[in-house]
């Protein structure tokens, strides 16, 4: 890295970016926290859900990601009882390529008629005409060619059901061959401070001016041992600056590019002010080098 880039990277923090043609905070909320254990079912306190969405856009959360398959319907059943009529500038974007069986199980649902059904579901729950941005989220072992995937994805935007196509778990293959063919609004990947196997497509995504959304940016929502926040550096780092370790860690994430959307989730109001105030936390050049080194073990990984 160069200086000059060294010294952007240092003053990185918060800011807006352009998601589908609209202005939005770099910082989002995920609602894959809202339903119940396992992604399923009602939460166990729906008045706190309820108050987790509408205090996310009182603070100035503009993007919302969810997904029909979560609970199934509950997360965005939640959304639209909390948020419609909703704010204009309020980004939602959803994503298709999966479900839910009647034991919870995730399925695939990659075909072209699946995919269209996935749509149709997510406009039902959200109660709306049009989803701003639905990505397709692709399963490495789908059988069905993505270029199928990606011709119904840009038929569902021309029949107006779909505003802007993004991309969710592809390749930086699949992602080049998509931008050839149509805009590409979003890539949503796995990506944090220890597991940052994803590194050269958030860089196509930086050069492209796309925008680059990880998943788990605060480690994987399952299992009790979490890497990232448990992680030494990190812990230092939060104690260091009177920050926790998750705004610590959301907070490198938004140094690495002006590209970067964040949507981390929770249920919690208090957690959610404060990954929201995560924005504001600007990381020098030192510490930054430090937690880069942090998670190089891990680099490859994702």
């Amino acid at each position: 890295m160069t200086e000059p880039e060294s010294a952007v990277r240092a003053g990185m923090p918060g800011g807006r970016a352009v998601l589908a043609g609209r202005d939005v905070p770099r910082m989002g909320f995920g609602a894959m926290q809202l339903p119940g254990p396992g992604v399923l079912g009602p939460p166990a306190d729906r008045a706190q859900a309820l108050a987790v969405l509408r205090r996310a856009v009182e603070l100035g959360v503009r993007h919302v990601d969810t997904a029909q398959y979560y609970g199934p319907d509950v997360s965005n059943e939640l959304i639209a009882a909390a948020l419609r009529p909703y704010p204009a500038d309020l980004v939602l974007v959803s994503k298709v390529g999966a479900r839910r069986d009647e034991r919870g199980a995730w399925l695939e649902a990659q075909r072209p008629e699946e995919l269209r059904a996935g749509v149709e579901a997510n406009l039902r729950s959200l109660r709306i005409e049009q989803v701003p941005v639905v990505n397709l989220r692709r399963q490495p072992d789908a059988d069905v060619p993505f270029a199928e995937q990606v011709d119904a994805m840009v038929a569902l935007c021309g029949a107006g059901l779909v505003g802007a196509m993004g991309l969710s778990n592809v390749t930086l293959e699949q992602y080049r061959q998509a931008r050839s063919v149509t805009d590409v609004a979003c890539v949503q990947n796995p990506y944090n401070l220890t597991q940052r196997g994803e590194q050269p497509l958030l860089e196509a995504c930086a050069a492209d001016g796309v925008p680059f959304v990880p998943f788990f940016p605060l480690g994987s929502a399952f299992g009790s041992d979490n890497p990232v926040l448990g992680h030494p550096e990190v812990r230092a780092a939060a104690d260091d600056l009177g920050a926790t370790p998750a705004q610590v860690a959301l907070a490198w994430l938004l140094h690495q590019s002006p590209s970067v959307l964040l949507i981390p989730g929770t249920s919690s109001v208090a957690h959610l002010e404060e990954n929201v105030a995560a924005a504001d936390l600007v990381l020098d050049e030192d510490l930054l080098r430090a937690l880069d080194a942090a998670g190089q073990g891990d680099a490859a990984v994702g």
